[in-house]
């Protein structure tokens, strides 16, 4: 099975490399600085499951990119996605299945209409991980998990192919027949966690700590867990009680990307995070005052980026 990896970069990288490492027929799709680092370096994972070098992984650049792929692996910033489109598009032939891990929901309908509902599956992934100055994979956290499957659930022929493939690298990745509830899941979690620390400033435990702090972020994940619930898909009562136990502990500092994106100036998903969650909210009539407040925040900090 071949696998075109659209980026090298944390996320791309991390699990494109644990694949590479296993021997799969892996291809990362890059732009030529970071081949350049690529084929000089290696790519670099530190991790807590250990470290690796794989030097030479293969790259391709998108004007030299000719062959179908029997899976794209997409893993780029929900804003940069219409740019990955063009670039990996020639890649998609009649029967490319295409795995996205971005955030949100938006991102399933561009692609959708672009190369058809058979194509796209649901796809999501959890790891904290970012490329340090060395521009090596770094893992931050012992924690790796990537699913995949039918946006229609159950199970399919590619999912089984696909899903051997995925345990080869030891991180986790399995099909799931729920995938798309697992998405929603995660994005009220994420939305929860992006949200207040980065409306915040601070870590959860700091949040927490603070007079009406917990009753903020759980309001929070109150809010986006009602517009998943109005959509189709309430959160399980297991990932409910699981993640409360994170969102209040008061000697947690987890903050989430978007927060860390914040302190070093960079653009962040705020519309796909938490706009389109006060948008959904709209549609279906639900009251999210916290979400709208931080949607307003964050569109402030961007306004300030112009």
């Amino acid at each position: 099975m071949r696998i075109l990896v659209v980026g090298a970069g944390a996320i791309g990288g991390y699990f494109g490399g644990r694949l590479l490492q296993a021997g799969n027929d892996i291809t990362f799709l890059v732009r030529p600085k970071r081949a350049s680092e690529l084929a000089n370096t290696g790519l670099v994972i530190k991790s807590p499951h250990g470290d690796v070098t794989l030097k030479n992984p293969p790259t391709v650049q998108a004007d030299k990119l000719n062959d179908t792929f029997d899976v794209v692996l997409l893993s780029c910033k929900a804003f940069d996605l219409d740019d990955a489109i063009k670039s990996f598009a020639p890649a998609v032939g009649p029967k490319t299945a295409i795995i996205p891990l971005l955030n949100g929901m938006r991102h399933l309908d561009v692609l959708e209409q672009t190369f058809g509902a058979g194509a796209v599956m649901g796809g999501q992934c959890q790891i904290a991980a970012t490329l340090n100055a060395q521009r090596e994979v770094v893992q931050m956290a012992p924690m790796q998990v990537l699913s995949f499957g039918e946006r229609k659930g159950g199970s399919s022929e590619r999912t089984a192919e696909i899903d051997a493939v995925m345990k080869s690298g030891n991180f986790g990745g399995a099909a799931s027949e729920t995938i798309m509830q697992d998405m929603w899941e995660k994005w009220v979690f994420l939305a929860t966690a992006a949200g207040a620390t980065s409306s915040m400033r601070g870590a959860i435990g700091y949040i927490i700590a603070a007079p009406g702090g917990r009753d903020f972020v759980l309001g929070v994940r109150d809010e986006a867990s009602a517009v998943a619930a109005a959509n189709g898909y309430a959160p399980r009562k297991p990932f409910i009680e699981r993640t409360e136990v994170m969102l209040t502990d008061k000697a947690s500092r987890m903050t989430a990307s978007m927060y860390r994106d914040i302190l070093a100036g960079s653009a962040i998903e705020a519309d796909q995070i938490i706009g389109d969650l006060v948008a959904r909210a709209d549609a279906a009539k639900v009251a999210v005052p916290r979400l709208r407040m931080i949607y307003t925040h964050l569109k402030a900090y961007e306004n300030q980026r112009v």
